[in-house]
């Protein structure tokens, strides 16, 4: 099995965004996806070829090795993860609840093979990347900014606010606020 790339401009989806809402324009010096076509299989592959993980842990670990300049969604993980998983690349090894325990199949190891030189260009690529960006926000802080919009954007468009709600919520963006100066 040969993974194929294509060159794709992402005027619009999921690579114009980075999947999660921040903009990555600039990243390879111009308006490109983080990841051509097959090349996420292609590094969930080789993450999960070093260490068995769970589809959660993938997403962190790509998100550290560019250090935090792009996190995939968990809407490009999952499905990427359930099509290895049928082409026999990667297998279940244990389930907790929910969580699957993903490891890589001998199968999985020629494909590996089979394109190591695409492999190792990648993972040079997210080397650049995380060089050029690894003295940026850590990527905890930029999840937790990101989950504080979303929270407030949710909250805002569940109709008009009481004067005490506004001044609640207020408040605590100003005690965050607060918080984070005198950290």
């Amino acid at each position: 099995m040969r993974f194929h790339r294509y060159s794709h401009c992402c005027a619009q989806g999921e690579g114009a965004t980075g999947g999660g809402g921040r903009r990555h324009f600039g990243l390879f010096g111009g308006r490109r996806r983080m990841f051509d076509q097959g090349d996420v299989r292609l590094v969930i592959l080789k993450l999960i070829s070093e260490k068995p993980s769970h589809g959660y842990e993938i997403i962190k670990a790509i998100e550290d090795r560019l250090g935090g300049a792009y996190a995939p969604s968990p809407g490009i993980v999952y499905p990427a993860l359930t099509l290895l998983e049928e082409q026999g690349l990667i297998r279940v090894e244990s389930t907790d609840g929910p969580r699957k325990l993903y490891a890589i199949t001998p199968e999985g190891e020629t494909v590996l093979e089979r394109n190591r030189g695409l492999v190792e260009a990648i993972f040079g690529r997210i080397a650049e990347i995380n060089a050029r960006h690894g003295g940026g926000p850590a990527p905890q802080v930029l999840r937790a900014m990101e989950n504080l919009k979303l929270a407030l954007r949710l909250r805002l468009s569940q109709g008009p606010l009481s004067a005490e709600q506004i001044a609640t919520i207020a408040n605590l963006l100003d005690d965050a606020a607060k918080g984070v100066e005198g950290s």
